[in-house]
């Protein structure tokens, strides 16, 4: 055997912590060992060298140090989830390639958040637009008890974080690397606050550095911490649309905003909406109607504001329709205009004058000034 062998390999929780240092997220092998024989048993199987895969099982091994990693874990105040705990987000089950154990800063409980959560995501490279709409619904949402979730990432990420706690809400960020690693860098005080308000989360351990697969393996855990997945601007090559295909191919509705057609950043969006089964979303009640369970949060129904004019009879609305704005015109000129019989212009001017849309003077009929720009 190589490496430090620590006794805290026979606990199935602190296995998994070695695990998740030894190897990279979603190795199949490991996983099905996991699943039939847990997490001790999947160590052991590495430390005696029959552990099913090839040079990448036993790379790290001499390096392990298990319990200076439970030390860094408890200095830091993290929290180590496993399946099984009542703090175990239940949706991340349903992956055929779950964390190996999750990494938590923050106090709120995880479960507890994901029970009601929305994963905002898109480019870092995004509009003002992207980033005004994602504010909007990383605030409003909040304000509604959603929790959002997303990567921390520059553009559409981090202004949903910042929507979100604007609201007064919980956010959660699901790192790249190690919980205690603020990355990017410059989202330092980003994450600090993600912490104090919801929780940083991740599945590789302290100190772990981020990198390319890592990304691609973090939005699975995005995807499935929350009731749907909402991509707010996105190119055609964005890693935002990785997440979205995980939450479709785990049954979570996904939504798209869609953007200017000319826009490169909205071009991802836009394909969601044309080839897939996405959503169109434009604010948070949108949102969490796509996200609630069937009869919960319905999104009002959008409908144009009534105008004076929209009850009136054919006849009163042609009446009104031919009223010029300025001049004044006899009964009889706006039968004429307005291919009414004569015989009922008079009730029809009647109602229509009742109604504020015409005003008479010396015999001439004219539009009301206050509704010249109605239809």
């Amino acid at each position: 055997m190589t490496g430090r062998v620590s006794p805290l390999e026979r606990d199935d929780r602190w296995a998994r912590v070695a695990l998740s240092f030894l190897l990279e997220p979603k190795h199949r092998a490991t996983r099905d060992r996991l699943a039939a024989e847990g997490g001790a048993a999947a160590l052991a199987a590495i430390r005696e060298r029959r552990a099913a895969g090839r040079g990448e099982v036993y790379v790290r091994v001499p390096e392990l140090d298990l319990d200076g990693l439970v030390a860094s874990v408890r200095a830091l105040g993290v929290r180590v989830l496993v399946p099984g705990d009542p703090e175990w987000p239940v949706g991340l089950d349903r992956h055929e390639d779950p964390p190996y154990c999750l990494y938590v800063r923050g106090e709120p409980d995880l479960a507890a958040l994901a029970e009601r959560a929305v994963s905002v995501v898109g480019s870092r490279a995004a509009s003002s637009y992207g980033l005004r709409v994602a504010a909007d619904l990383g605030e409003d949402l909040a304000s509604r008890g959603w929790t959002v979730v997303s990567g921390a990432a520059f553009g559409i990420d981090a202004a949903a974080h910042r929507g979100a706690l604007a609201g007064a809400g919980p956010t959660v960020a699901v790192l790249a690397c190690g919980v205690d690693i603020a990355y990017p860098r410059a989202h330092d005080r980003l994450i600090a606050s993600v912490a104090d308000a919801g929780a940083v989360v991740a599945e590789v351990p302290p100190g772990a550095a981020p990198m390319r697969g890592r990304f691609l393996a973090r939005n699975r855990v995005i995807a499935l911490l929350s009731r749907a997945t909402v991509v707010v601007e996105a190119g055609l090559r964005s890693g935002s649309l990785s997440t979205a295909r995980e939450a479709r191919e785990h049954h979570v509705p996904v939504g798209a905003v869609p953007g200017p057609v000319t826009s490169a950043t909205s071009a991802g969006c836009h394909e969601l909406l044309r080839e897939t089964d996405a959503v169109l979303v434009t604010d948070a009640a949108d949102v969490a109607e796509l996200a609630a369970r069937i009869g919960e949060d319905l999104a009002p129904a959008r409908r144009p504001e009534p105008l004076p004019t929209d009850a009136l009879a054919p006849d009163e609305y042609a009446l009104w329709a031919a009223a010029p704005v300025r001049r004044w015109l006899p009964p009889e000129r706006l039968a004429v205009l307005s291919g009414t019989d004569p015989l009922r212009v008079p009730a029809a001017l009647a109602v229509l004058e009742a109604l504020g849309l015409l005003e008479r003077s010396d015999g001439g009929w004219r539009k009301c000034a206050p509704t010249a720009g109605a239809r």
